[in-house]
């Protein structure tokens, strides 16, 4: 089932609307729920069905952030044919990086490029999203930790990595990392095909199955160390062919059975 998050678009500007959760039905209707949309981590169709209030069309809602995340923990070079791209060994362990909350942005919004700034790179990723208090849980156990999965583009501004010697403020620009649409819960998270495109050119083109670690590998090594809260996101590491984005770009990221998180580049003022 895809979940979503959404504002009525005629009244999307209002910040005192609420944010509303709703679902895709086979129609192609955001079928609108009651509450928030993690009170439905693990719950049965019966329960989801005996909450629905009203149907809307795609083209009269605005598609927000699937949560509000406490953080979004990234992993660094988790697919071989993006290793065997840069001539590196694979890692024994994942390498973990944090983006902070204010990165957090939406499908179908601007990336503002930061003025300082002279490259910003794209990175089309698979994201997990955590539904429960998660703190040290085996690989046997971590799907139980799991809500379901969606897609991040992890915006970097590479020039600040390299300057800086380390990742975080390239990382952490606002808005630098759109999140969407929508949160599969069934999905295969090993065999899904994984695009990117910018100005409608393919940049990146591989597969889920080519990571190194799995999500739920990734899941149980981070939990080990820090708590993930309901809603917080994991980006599970680009394939090959990162690249930059020049101003005005238009930059897709499409993951089989997922969709399309589509985000454009704008200059800051």
């Amino acid at each position: 089932m895809k979940f979503l998050r959404f504002k009525n678009r005629e009244n999307s500007l209002n910040n005192n609307q609420k944010i509303k959760t709703g679902y895709l039905d086979e129609d192609n209707k955001v079928v609108e729920l009651k509450g928030d949309i993690l009170d439905y981590f693990n719950r049965d169709i019966k329960t989801i069905l005996d909450n629905i209030l009203e149907s809307h069309s795609l083209e009269d809602i605005e598609i927000q952030a699937p949560t509000d995340p406490s953080k979004i923990v990234c992993i660094g070079l988790n697919y071989k044919d993006h290793a065997k791209e840069l001539n590196l060994d694979l890692s024994n362990s994942p390498v973990i990086f944090i983006k902070p909350s204010t990165t957090i942005n939406k499908n179908d919004s601007v990336i503002i490029y930061p003025k300082m700034s002279k490259q910003v790179d794209y990175e089309g990723e698979l994201a997990v999203v955590i539904g429960k208090e998660t703190k040290q849980v085996s690989l046997e156990e971590a799907d139980n930790y799991i809500f379901g999965y969606t897609i991040i583009n992890d915006v970097t501004a590479r020039d600040f990595t390299l300057s800086d010697g380390q990742w975080t403020r390239g990382k952490s620009c606002d808005g630098f990392a759109p999140i969407g649409p929508f949160i599969e819960t069934e999905l295969d998270p090993l065999n899904q095909k994984i695009i990117t495109k910018v100005n409608g050119e393919l940049k990146q083109n591989s597969n889920t199955s080519m990571m190194i670690f799995s999500p739920q590998e990734i899941i149980s090594y981070i939990s080990q160390t820090m708590t993930l809260n309901p809603g917080d996101i994991i980006a599970t590491g680009t394939p090959p062919g990162v690249g930059e984005m020049k101003e005005d770009s238009i930059v897709e990221v499409t993951i089989e059975n997922i969709g399309t998180l589509k985000n454009y580049l704008i200059k800051e003022e």
